[in-house]
């Protein structure tokens, strides 16, 4: 059985690159998000296993995004993503409840790895 994945970047490039990496190995799309609003609305509606998480958005930070679905209960796994890769940054993510932390650029494997590594924790 896959693990559903809701992808959540405002880039089209690194969606498309999230996806190519994930799907079909175990994993399954489910959804894509590009803001933090429609982020927020579809975890909540599709409960997916892993969510792929972007730190900058146009209208929000990757982290209150966590913070609210923390808040709502939502237990997905959840890999922050971003090129910031500033520790407190990173810190404050995993405070959060993140799974793990990605700094781009990364490799589709190094993503996949982690990926499983986190669905298996």
């Amino acid at each position: 059985m896959s693990n559903s994945v809701l992808v959540i970047d405002d880039s089209i490039y690194m969606r498309s690159l999230i996806k190519d990496a994930l799907s079909g190995k175990g994993f399954e799309i489910v959804g894509e998000a590009a803001d933090g609003e429609s982020a927020i609305e579809l975890s909540l509606e599709l409960q997916p296993d892993l969510i792929t998480l972007d730190n900058v958005l146009p209208d929000m930070m990757g982290l209150e995004i966590l913070k609210e679905l923390r808040e709502e209960g939502l237990d997905s796994k959840v890999i922050m993503i971003s090129a910031v890769g500033q520790q407190t940054v990173v810190n404050k993510g995993l405070a959060l409840g993140a799974a793990d932390y990605v700094v781009k650029p990364f490799t589709a494997d190094k993503l996949l790895e982690i990926a499983n590594k986190v669905m298996l924790d």
